[in-house]
Formats: structure tokens, C-alpha cells, sequence
């Protein structure tokens, strides 16, 4: 049995939503466990942390794209909600790493694995990330990727 610490995390805060009577907070929770549950059943094991990081990550990444889609539709009410619901599931992520520590990470990556062009690109990237997934938005670090080996 796989020991998964932001699992339990998860369920005792959502043991503590339903004792505080927080509906918001408990229905956001509850999403996130779902989703986790979701993937044990369908792929039949036991998610560890940092899968279960990729997951909530994934979750967040969703709702930024809702909220976009909500405030092109002149939606704030349900904008709203979506970014309740982030600030909720990013309780349960890493601590965000600054441009100059992500920065870091790639030019480490980028020496470590030789990389001299873009076709190493996917090298690169599998390197950093492991140690980037759920603290920085992915695009910007393909993105800055991309721009040191053009």
C-alpha cells in the first residue's frame, strides 16, 4: 500500500469542511478525492503523491481555462466560484518556485541532459518536470524551454 500523505491531507480537511459546516469548501474537496478515486479505479493502483499533485495541478489548470471562457462570456458570478475553487485545491499544492529558482531548474536541466537544440527539447523537459509539476504553470516552462535552445 502506497503512502499518500496529501491523500490523507485531503480527506481529514475535508472531515474538518464537514464539521465547520463549509458546503464550498467541502463540495471543492470532494472534487479533488473523486477525481484521485477516479483514476485508482480506472488505472488499479494506489496513487502516491506526486500523481495525486499532477491531479489537483490539472484541476487548477481547468478552472483557469473555465474562468477565461466564463469572463469572455461576461460571466464574473461563475468566474467567481472558479477561482474560490483554486484557491481551495492550490492549499494542497507545493509552494509556487519564483522565476529565478525555475529559471535554475531548466539551465541545470539543459546542462545535465546536453541539450543543444531544439530537437532535445523533450529531453529537457523530462528532466524538469518532476521537480516543477504543480508548482509552475507548464506552458510558461515550455515556453522558456524553447526560447534557451532556439
Amino acid at each position: 500500500m502506497a503512502d499518500c500523505l496529501l491523500k490523507t491531507q485531503l480527506t481529514d480537511a475535508m472531515k474538518d469542511a464537514m464539521r465547520a459546516k463549509d458546503k464550498f469548501r467541502l463540495g471543492a474537496i470532494r472534487l479533488a478525492l473523486s477525481e484521485v478515486k477516479r483514476v485508482e479505479v480506472d488505472e488499479r493502483i494506489e496513487l502516491d503523491d506526486e500523481r495525486v499533485t499532477a491531479i489537483l495541478d490539472k484541476m487548477v489548470k481547468q478552472r483557469r481555462e473555465s474562468i477565461k471562457q466564463f469572463e469572455a462570456a461576461d460571466r464574473h458570478e461563475l468566474a467567481a466560484v472558479e477561482a474560490d475553487e483554486i484557491t481551495v485545491l492550490q492549499e494542497f499544492l507545493p509552494q509556487p518556485l519564483s522565476e529565478a529558482e525555475s529559471e535554475a531548474i531548466i539551465q541545470a536541466a539543459i546542462t545535465e541532459s546536453g541539450a543543444a537544440g531544439m530537437q532535445d527539447m523533450g529531453k529537457v523537459m523530462a528532466i524538469v518536470r518532476p521537480q516543477v509539476i504543480g508548482r509552475v504553470d507548464m506552458g510558461a516552462v515550455s515556453a522558456k524551454i524553447k526560447a534557451l535552445l532556439a
